[in-house]
Order: structure tokens, then C-alpha cells, then sequence
């Protein structure tokens, strides 16, 4: 059986210059792929991230007796149209799918005719029968996990789409801003645990041990020495700050162990760095936590209540003086000062402008900041998306998932304030509320310009 895998994302960003974020390698595709590998089962490899145009997918579908897709929502329309053009060309192939998405909204993915299965959940310790006999199986197929990543195999990142770009240091990764490159994205942990009403994911994932930091580190040695030098680490984790006794491994472990302490990027939550501020500033000052990824979403207690954060503003400011307390004094010791990905949400309902002038003065009062500002978009999966989607509120469907910045994703919401308050219009509303060394002095780059996918 002549199988490909199809990498989905948006058409040419690995043809022409792109945003870096649109160019992320898949690590589900890589893991499995390897899985896969290992077991005898060999695939090959294309990516949409590589045509310029719908026209010449054909061409590279024909002749294939089976497609394999992990669908993410924000992927679910690209999915949907290779699956129909893959049908087109080999009308007897089959058609596997799953990921994210078929986790999710396993209804919309049940609609599409042309999936032929479907795996919900975790896909590591089914997917080589799966590939092997597709009609042994029902067509909504139960994924089965590993009980800890520990267990899964070391991803072979050759087995990633190579883009054969000159600013692409395959198979690692391209800098976004974060860290110099060429840089390794890895996983040590799968899940967040907390259950706010826009993600959730806890509830869709099944709960997973980490990975250990012993093989952390020496897979990150191992991409240095194969792969490298090495200029900095992303740790995908949607949560990275949780585990403390994994933590003080990491912290004990990484400056020594390391071939290096790259720099990293890491995500966190306002109200663990509140509850351990020693173990987090040790993290930041001794393990080169240099880009601090935290979701304050919003400066306002009534929105973080809206959508379930178990945050508090009074989290969110404490984090933002920590970290501009050990900035300062690692600049007076001519040191790195470690800079917020500050992940802030906007039109969420419910939301009054009140609500939002909070939010940019949260945002202002960050000394070393890069905005990573979104508008709510209601996926499926989420409770306040299926609240939405069902009162008919959201305007995103399958044929339009995306994650296009400024679209407007919910019907009700005044985007034209919003646009307004990101372009400016309201700094001296904004100001108001802001101490002095906090409000912007000279020119300053609008926070429109800042808007990221949701």
C-alpha cells in the first residue's frame, strides 16, 4: 500500500517569506512518523505549506491508495479540501484522519464523507494497525496513549517536511524572536490541566506522565551534537511551569547537564508564579528562562472570572513586578533581562471597554513586553465555544476555521472599538488609569500591529 502523509498549514509559507509562527513544524506528524517508521510502516511526506496554488495538488496526491492527515481546527477547511481533491484522483483510497479536531467536533468530522476514519484522541499505540488494515476498524476509531511520554520514542526530525529554504536550518527550526537560532522545538508535557471556558483541552486529552528531564536534556543534546550548534529552545508545552518536583529537577539539572543553558521560551500561568515565586525566579535567573510566555488575558477580574481563569488580576500584576524586579537587576549586572509573551484576549463577551482599557493598562505596565493580542475565536472543544456556536453567535464554521488576526469571530462583538483601541484612538482613556513611568513616551508601535491568530 503506497501511503502519504499530508502536513496541512496555509499555502507557500514555505515557498515565499513568511511569518515564523506559520512555518512551526508538526510534532504529532513527527512523532508518529517515526512511530510508524520504527514498526515497518513507511509513508511519505508532503506538505500544502509548499504549493502556491490548489491547482497542483493533484499531481502530488495521484497514484496513492491512502491519505494520512492530523486535522487541528484552525487546519479542518485544508483537510477537508485535499480529502475531496485526494478523492478525486484516487476514488478507491482511503482517507485517515485524526488530531485535535476529530477529538473535538467529531460530529463535523463524521459530516465529511470523504474521512474515512477517524481516530479520536491520542494516536501513538493505534495508529500502525490503523495504517495497516483501515477496514479493520469502525470509522470513529478510539485513539489509545501512552501512559507517559517518557515512553514514546525520540522523534526523528529528518522525517519533517524539509522547506529547502535558504533561512531554514532543517530539520531544526527557523528563530521567531524569541531566541537566536537555528532553534529546537521539543514537549516535555501534553496536557494543561485547568479548565478555562475558551481551551479545556484537559478535557478532550487523557492525563499523561511528563517527560522526564534526563531525556529532555539529552535529546537536546543530542540535536546539538547532530544537528547544531544549537541557538535557543522552544518548550511547546501548553504548561510548562506546573510539576514543582520536576521543576527543581530541571533547575538542578539543565545549567549542569546541558551541553549548554540555551536561552528558552516556556509558558506559565500568573497565579503558579504567585504561588511559587522562589522556584520560578530561580528558573528565570539560573536556567536562562529568558522569554516568559504567561496567559494573563485580560487585566480585568470580571472578564478572568467569565472565562474560568482561577486567575486574578491582583496574579497577573504580582508576575508582572516579579519579573520586571529581576529584569532590572539582571540589567544592572549587564545581563540578559528575560522579556513577557504576553498572550492577551480581546472581544470576549461580556466584555465592557472598561474591561479592555484594563486590559492595555495591564499590558503597559510590562517593562520588556512582546503583546501576542488575539480575538476570542469560539473553537468547538471549548464550553464557551459550544455555548456560542450553538446560540448561533460565532461566525466561524468548517468551511471558514481559520486564524486570520482581525476577523471578526463573534456576532455581537464591537470590533470596531477594539480596532480602535489597538490603533491608539484611546491612550488618553488608557493613560489615566497608568502611573507615570508606565505611559508611553515618544513614538509607540501600535498594538493593532501586535494582533496574532487566535
Amino acid at each position: 500500500m503506497k501511503r502519504l502523509w499530508l502536513d496541512n498549514g496555509d499555502l507557500g509559507v514555505f515557498v515565499k517569506p513568511s511569518g515564523p509562527h506559520e512555518r512551526w513544524q508538526d510534532h504529532g506528524l513527527g512523532l508518529l512518523r517515526t512511530i510508524l517508521r520504527d514498526s515497518g510502516v513507511e509513508t511519505d511526506l508532503f506538505s500544502l505549506r509548499s504549493l502556491t496554488s490548489w491547482r497542483d495538488l493533484p499531481t502530488q496526491l495521484a497514484g496513492y491508495d491512502m491519505l494520512i492527515m492530523n486535522v487541528r481546527s484552525y487546519t479542518y477547511p485544508f483537510a477537508y479540501k485535499a480529502a475531496q481533491t485526494f478523492k478525486q484522483v484516487n476514488p478507491k483510497g482511503w482517507v485517515i484522519t485524526g488530531g485535535m479536531h476529530a477529538t473535538v467536533a467529531p460530529d463535523e468530522m463524521e459530516a465529511i464523507q470523504e474521512f474515512d476514519r477517524i481516530c479520536q484522541g491520542p494516536g501513538e499505540n493505534v495508529i500502525v494497525d490503523l495504517l495497516k488494515d483501515p477496514s479493520a476498524f469502525p470509522r470513529l476509531v478510539t485513539g489509545i496513549g501512552a501512559k507517559s511520554m517518557s515512553d514514546w520514542p525520540m522523534m526523528d526530525r529528518t522525517l519533517w517536511p524539509n522547506p529547502n529554504l535558504p533561512d531554514f536550518p532543517w530539520p531544526l527550526e527557523p528563530e521567531c524572536g524569541w531566541g537566536p537560532g537555528p532553534v529546537a522545538t521539543i514537549l516535555t508535557s501534553r496536557v494543561c490541566p485547568w479548565q478555562c471556558i475558551f481551551c479545556n483541552e484537559s478535557s478532550y486529552i487523557p492525563n499523561m506522565g511528563r517527560k522526564s528531564v534526563d531525556q529532555t536534556i539529552d535529546e537536546l543534546n543530542y540535536l546539538d551534537d547532530h544537528y547544531g550548534p544549537l541557538g535557543s529552545v522552544v518548550i511547546h508545552d501548553s504548561m510548562f511551569l506546573q510539576h514543582p518536583s520536576w521543576l527543581q529537577e530541571w533547575l538542578d539539572k539543565y545549567p549542569r547537564r546541558a551541553h549548554r543553558p540555551w536561552p528558552y521560551w516556556a509558558a506559565g500561568r500568573t497565579d503558579t508564579v504567585r504561588q511559587w515565586p522562589d522556584l520560578f525566579e530561580a528558573l528565570v535567573r539560573e536556567t536562562n528562562w529568558t522569554s516568559i510566555s504567561l496567559g494573563f488575558e485580560s487585566g480585568s477580574d470580571r472578564v478572568l472570572k467569565i472565562l474560568n481563569k482561577e486567575c486574578t488580576a491582583e496574579d497577573n500584576d504580582f508576575a508582572i513586578d516579579l519579573v520586571n524586579r529581576i529584569g532590572d537587576d539582571l540589567e544592572r549586572q549587564g545581563k540578559e533581562a528575560p522579556k513577557f509573551w504576553a498572550n492577551i484576549m480581546l472581544g470576549i463577551p461580556g466584555e465592557t471597554h472598561e474591561d479592555a482599557f484594563d486590559t492595555i493598562r495591564m499590558l503597559r505596565r510590562m517593562k520588556r513586553v512582546m503583546p501576542s493580542i488575539a480575538y476570542y475565536a469560539p473553537y468547538p472543544g471549548s464550553a464557551l465555544g459550544y455555548q456560542l456556536i450553538a446560540e448561533g453567535k460565532s461566525r466561524m464554521t468548517k468551511e471558514n476555521y481559520h486564524r486570520y488576526p482581525s476577523d471578526e469571530k463573534v456576532k455581537g462583538i464591537d470590533y470596531q472599538f477594539y480596532n480602535a483601541l489597538l490603533k491608539g484612538k484611546y491612550d488618553s482613556e488608557v493613560n489615566k488609569g497608568l502611573p507615570a513611568w508606565a505611559r508611553p513616551k515618544g513614538k509607540v508601535r501600535r498594538l493593532f500591529d501586535r494582533l496574532v491568530k487566535a
